[in-house]
């Protein structure tokens, strides 16, 4: 157990020493060899953002001379952070349940460019005692002006793109978690923060923090090597041989606890008063989904709340079918989508696009582990009696990450994931007929739209199935997994084994033309911004008019037939 679990029981003489110079150079080391064996996008990360994860000289020597274990996290944290990634972070050994947090009882986000309070649990802070509201810009904690704190946070929020960090570092302001901020209880009991309400002026509160969890404040005792990381271990079980497909399929960001609407089932805005919602109510559905009418068409909505393996397909069909014969359009909404399981995307993919379309594929970082896993899930695969079409995905799949390792790059080609080819068909019925959503369609998407939900706005995009509609989604363009990567500190990182390739490069005014998601995410054709104050105030009631009117126009502007997305997406531009 840590020291800090008895900090409080025992004199601080009784603790064990802070880590030495030699333990945090070696616990560094180990960390930066990890990424330097297993971060797919090395290469693009030293090429278009100047960062060199090899070139530790300058990270090593501010590791060892750091004043304790807390500052010592600290630099490891400012080295995943300097990667601008919003797959990878490190994490300390924080327990879920017993790790330290802290909430003020209310959280903010930032519209129009001000951290605006957007939600209050009056349970912890009644309306006689904090009589602001939602609305209200939160200016100061502590006598420290937010857009300084957001400065300090954002290496505990990257997210890729900088609208989606300083969202994410926005909610870091009245909520501490340690496991990814290792100074978060170092906050007084009451804080003071000072508002600027929208009928009262500039007012100052004292906020009591709710605290739970017992700090970490010192490393302990050195242990076994990996005995007890709070990371799973990264070799593939040999016992499955879908193994290695998981570890690529997995494509999803961490969960923001208290961003409003980040995967959850309903959409963070109110949709039209004649609205019928058709599912989303029930317990244990999986969309939320209905139809309106507007200007004399009918349209449809499906909202995707993340690509979680769980997911039925067979109800996102029941939706589509339905779709398919009462309305005259389609808006597919995955705004604040985490991602998940990018196969998950893709099958749901096959049931919007009613044509052959071309997928994302995976650059691979080849690595004696991948060429093993294959080796052994082949092996497993044939041994198992599996299905010609597994075997046929891992015999290429291992001669591909094989090949590549045998290069100096050790990169391989895009290589498809879910199938055996980049080339997808349409989902089809027992009698080969497609059941595809075949009418004009609309994508929602917006900065907090990441990993598996860029995969799934890319391949939107680039086979013109429709327009998108919203901000440019997060860039978060790869696989993601868990790997242990200091021993005497017990820390944890997510990292990034891949790079998304999409159909075409992709050309912008920020970024070296390439055909990555990474950092470039996917910029929509019609440009919204859901993150106004009034918005906020009024349930998104401009956004949603907005989205309507330009799926009326998709709609209007199509064949008759509705089935000539790329005519439609031509009259919008």
């Amino acid at each position: 157990m840590k020291c800090s679990i008895f900090i409080f029981l025992m004199s601080a003489a009784v603790c064990p020493a802070q880590m030495t110079p030699l333990e945090k150079a070696t616990d560094f080391t180990q960390l930066a060899a990890t990424y330097a064996m297993n971060y797919g996008p090395i290469q693009w990360k030293r090429d278009t953002l100047g960062v060199d994860l090899l070139n530790i000289g300058d990270w090593l020597t501010k590791a060892m001379n750091t004043r304790d274990d807390l500052d010592f996290y600290e630099v490891c944290v400012s080295y995943v952070a300097s990667l601008n990634d919003a797959h990878d972070s490190f994490t300390l050994p924080v327990d879920p349940v017993s790790g330290f947090q802290a909430y003020l009882g209310f959280t903010v986000d930032v519209y129009d460019g001000k951290t605006i309070i957007e939600f209050i649990d009056r349970k912890l802070l009644s309306t006689r005692d904090f009589p602001f509201q939602i609305g209200d810009e939160l200016v100061s904690i502590d006598g420290v002006a937010t857009p300084d704190l957001l400065q300090s946070f954002i290496k505990y929020s990257i997210a890729a793109n900088p609208l989606s960090t300083r969202r994410i570092a926005a909610d870091s302001l009245t909520f501490r978690d340690q496991a990814f901020m290792p100074h978060a209880h170092v906050i007084p009991d009451v804080s003071t923060v000072v508002i600027n309400q929208q009928n009262g002026g500039f007012q100052s509160f004292s906020v009591p923090w709710l605290k739970t969890g017992i700090p970490i404040t010192i490393v302990g005792p050195v242990i076994p090597p990996f005995s007890s990381s709070t990371a799973q271990d990264t070799a593939p079980a040999t016992s499955d041989y879908e193994q290695p497909l998981k570890r690529l399929r997995n494509m999803r960001v961490r969960d923001q606890k208290f961003i409003l609407g980040f995967g959850e089932i309903k959409p963070v805005f109110a949709l039209p008063s004649n609205f019928v919602v058709r599912m989303g109510t029930g317990l244990f559905d999986s969309f939320y989904t209905g139809t309106y009418q507007a200007q004399g068409v009918r349209i449809g909505y499906i909202r995707i709340p993340s690509f979680d393996p769980f997911l039925s397909s067979d109800d996102f069909q029941t939706e589509i079918n339905y779709m398919q014969q009462n309305t005259d359009g389609l808006i597919v909404d995955i705004m604040r989508n985490p991602g998940g399981d990018g196969c998950t995307a893709e099958d749901l993919l096959s049931r919007l696009i009613p044509f052959q379309f071309r997928t994302v594929g995976l650059e691979i970082r080849a690595t004696r582990r991948w060429v093993v896993a294959f080796q052994q899930a082949l092996q497993d695969a044939q041994d198992s009696g599996a299905s010609a079409i597994i075997v046929r995905q891992l015999q290429n799949l291992l001669d591909q990450v094989t090949a590549a390792f045998l290069t100096p790059s050790g990169r391989t080609a895009a290589l498809p994931v879910c199938s055996t080819s980049l080339d997808v068909v349409s989902a089809m019925d027992s009698g080969g007929n497609v059941i595809a959503y075949s009418k004009p369609m609309m994508l929602l998407v917006d900065e907090l739209s990441a990993s598996a939900a860029d995969l799934f706005a890319a391949v939107i995009q680039d086979n013109q199935r429709g327009p998108l509609f919203g901000m440019r989604t997060m860039g978060a363009g790869g696989n993601v997994n868990p790997y242990s990567v200091t021993t005497y500190s017990e820390g944890a990182a997510t990292i990034t084994e891949s790079l998304m390739h999409r159909k075409n490069p992709i050309v912008t005014n920020d970024f070296p033309t390439a055909p990555y998601v990474e950092n470039i995410g996917v910029r929509p054709e019609i440009v919204q911004d859901y993150m106004t104050l009034d918005n906020l105030l009024n349930k998104g009631a401009t956004f949603v008019q907005a989205f309507t009117d330009a799926m009326v126009k998709v709609i209007n502007s199509a064949p008759a037939s509705g089935t000539d997305p790329v005519g439609q997406r031509r009259q919008l531009q």
